[in-house]
């Protein structure tokens, strides 16, 4: 981050005190939770500011006014930005309630009868998995409650201990932590794949032994944040010869014919690209749905979580081909 940015600006000032103090209710402005929300959810005070329509510096102010009303540290920076301690993620779904609250007015002013989804939900999501699966699930979302505001990161790398910057969280893998809510979604395939004009130059490997004379395409192994696809794990003693951190770039060598490339199954169906040793090579990867636990009950989360089952039951064909 560059050092004048204006999250590098002081941040809420730590609180000494390791435990909780008799509050007075009288001191607390209660829109100041909504301030603590949006930073669990983005992990940047900018972006928070953003979505509250104030600047940054406004932000830091409402929370440090917050942490010194009730005498505890909620936030503290984390390699990823700003992330909630633990009594912090406590007190920030408390602004749910404030921010639901004044969603339903919004709706009464408007005459709505029913109770429709506002604010933001963040989602974040491998690059390939997110694009195929996740995009239309959130569309979906956007068609039913028009005044949501959905936000899509994808990035192929697992979650930190501390998550935060996102209501729900799609990861390669299995995550171990206890501030995740989490849920087996779905599994897919990875395979090899190779386009016309390589086999045509190269040929097509028979078997796996052979498969090591022809030049692999995957990610970059020493930029590898997901042990799940380690290619070690699947293809021993094999070494991409062309590697990308974006599962797009490696489709679109593997068009180019630059080598034969593991792919997820959902992504080179789409192409005219062919399946090579299916019988030998076939793997399988989770993906779990996972969400931090002081948003699992807010019911735009409620309602993408739901979207996203929806979609990949819809298309488990696609993940798992036969």
């Amino acid at each position: 981050m560059h050092p004048h940015s204006p999250d590098e600006n002081p941040a809420p000032q730590p609180v000494d005190s390791p435990r909780p103090r008799s509050v007075d209710p009288r001191r607390l402005r209660a829109d100041d939770l909504r301030y603590l929300l949006a930073v669990s959810r983005t992990g940047r005070l900018v972006t928070a500011a953003d979505a509250l329509g104030v600047d940054h510096t406004t932000v830091s102010r409402r929370i440090a006014a917050l942490e010194k009303s009730l005498g505890l540290r909620l936030i503290e920076r984390g390699p990823d930005g700003w992330t909630l301690t633990d009594v912090g993620r406590a007190v920030s779904e408390n602004g749910r309630v404030i921010e639901e609250a004044i969603n339903r007015v919004v709706d009464t002013v408007a005459g709505q009868d029913s109770p429709s989804l506002h604010g933001a939900v963040r989602v974040s999501a491998p690059d390939g998995f997110g694009t195929a699966f996740a995009t239309p699930a959130l569309v979906r979302v956007r068609r039913q409650h028009p005044q949501l505001q959905v936000e899509l990161i994808t990035a192929t790398r697992q979650l930190a201990l501390r998550p935060s910057g996102f209501d729900l969280a799609l990861v390669i893998g299995v995550p171990s932590t206890i501030h995740l809510v989490t849920e087996h979604l779905t599994d897919y395939t990875l395979a090899l794949y190779a386009c016309d004009d390589y086999l045509t130059r190269y040929g097509r490997p028979q078997t796996v032994a052979e498969l090591r004379a022809h030049p692999l395409i995957f990610y970059i192994e020493s930029m590898l944040q997901v042990g799940d696809l380690d290619i070690e794990r699947h293809l021993p003693a094999m070494t991409p010869a062309f590697s990308s951190t974006n599962i797009f770039a490696q489709l679109e060598a593997t068009q180019q014919g630059a080598g034969i490339g593991v792919l997820p199954a959902f992504l080179a169906q789409r192409t005219q690209l062919h399946r090579l040793l299916a019988d030998e090579v076939d793997i399988r990867l989770p993906i779990t749905l996972a969400v931090r636990r002081e948003a699992v009950t807010h019911p735009a989360v409620r309602a993408v979580w739901t979207a996203l089952r929806q979609e990949v039951a819809e298309r488990a064909a696609e993940l798992i081909p036969e």
